[in-house]
């Protein structure tokens, strides 16, 4: 295996079916601009898809899952069991990211790109390793070069089954205790901001547990400091594996050309990693919601992203992303289904 495909550039979007329907838009029996961000969601639909009425039919949500030797620090407010509870929770349907996609006929798939668990197959689940957890990033890196390149991979190898399926959208989840720790971590080590700025309950710490959890990730930033030269070093050093197979898979979506529906916090750390490495990449991402953990905030500052939804969700799973894919057809189907005012016979805007 190798990195070298993470230098591939991101498929650039199709001038023509945005020009085509922008000039669509400008013809529906609306005064312009009046149905908001759904009108830019259509068009930038059509450019990613390179047609002028996009469709989002075949969805695919990928969960990763994956375990955080920081855990043992005691930064989560459930154990760290809870993480291969969860993957079995999501192969027997009952989390609400499998209630949420059963809803919207899109298909689940869960990854077990490093849990501690020892699971029995299910037909759902896809077991891609990279390790059995990551290290305690307070004591040391979180993983190898090699671990690292096998959670990348992991997320290009989900992108491509996902095509392979027809999937026109890409909805990344995680799960993993202690990865809110992780995903602030990273990033406070690329936006050079202190723990206090981003840490937040994650589960459901109280005060204190936060901060101590702020406390353990100054700790490790400290201890990485000089090490953390790249995104993706950065992401060596404190990430997980879970994130990391994110950032592969929003990579590999960009590259060939699949939109995505980002989540929340973790999933957005991810995205910043990803586009710290291939920044035009960031024309084939959606940003799902608007998390209440407190550092998403920051976060979708820097990548001057604007949510779909706020709904005060802090989940995970890929719940919020999921919880605003409707917008997203509906945006599809206000594009495609309303007439324009010569087909309806309606006067357009007066000149005079």
């Amino acid at each position: 295996m190798s990195l070298d495909w993470l230098a591939s550039p991101a498929k650039p979007l199709d001038q023509a079916a945005l020009d085509a329907a922008r000039a669509r838009q400008g013809q529906l029996t609306k005064p312009p601009g009046s149905l908001g961000m759904l009108e830019d969601i259509a068009v930038r639909l059509a450019g990613m898809q390179g047609r002028e009425k996009p469709e989002l039919e075949k969805v695919r949500i990928v969960v990763f899952a994956a375990d955080h030797g920081v855990a043992a620090e005691g930064v989560s407010a459930f154990p760290q069991a809870v993480t291969g509870q969860m993957i079995l929770n999501f192969a027997h349907g009952g989390a609400a990211i499998s209630v949420l996609a059963r809803e919207q006929g899109a298909e689940l798939e869960v990854v077990d790109v490093g849990s501690l668990a020892e699971l029995p197959y299910f037909p759902n689940v896809v077991v891609r390793k990279a390790g059995l957890g990551t290290a305690n990033f307070r004591r040391a890196p979180a993983m190898s070069e090699d671990q690292l390149e096998a959670a990348l991979q992991a997320g290009r190898d989900a992108v491509e089954r996902a095509l392979a399926a027809g999937a026109r959208l890409f909805i990344g989840g995680e799960m993993g205790i202690a990865n809110t720790s992780a995903a602030t971590a990273i990033a406070c080590a690329l936006l050079n901001l202190e723990p206090e700025a981003l840490a937040g309950p994650g589960t459901g710490l109280d005060n204190a547990g936060v901060r101590h959890k702020v406390q353990v990730i100054r700790e490790s930033l400290a201890l990485h400091q000089g090490a953390m030269t790249s995104p993706l070093e950065a992401l060596r050093h404190v990430g997980g594996f879970e994130i990391a197979a994110l950032c592969g898979a929003y990579l590999a979506c960009a590259q060939a050309g699949l939109p995505v529906l980002v989540d929340g916090f973790i999933a957005s750390s991810a995205a910043l990693v990803a586009l710290r490495i291939q920044p035009e990449a960031a024309g084939w991402l959606f940003y799902g919601h608007a998390s209440a953990e407190p550092g998403h905030a920051r976060l979708m500052a820097a990548l001057n992203a604007r949510p779909l939804v706020d709904l005060g969700l802090r989940l995970g799973e890929g719940s919020g992303a999921a919880v605003a894919l409707p917008l997203l057809r509906l945006a599809c189907a206000l594009h495609n289904g309303m007439a324009t005012f010569a087909g309806a016979g309606v006067a357009g805007k007066s000149h005079a």
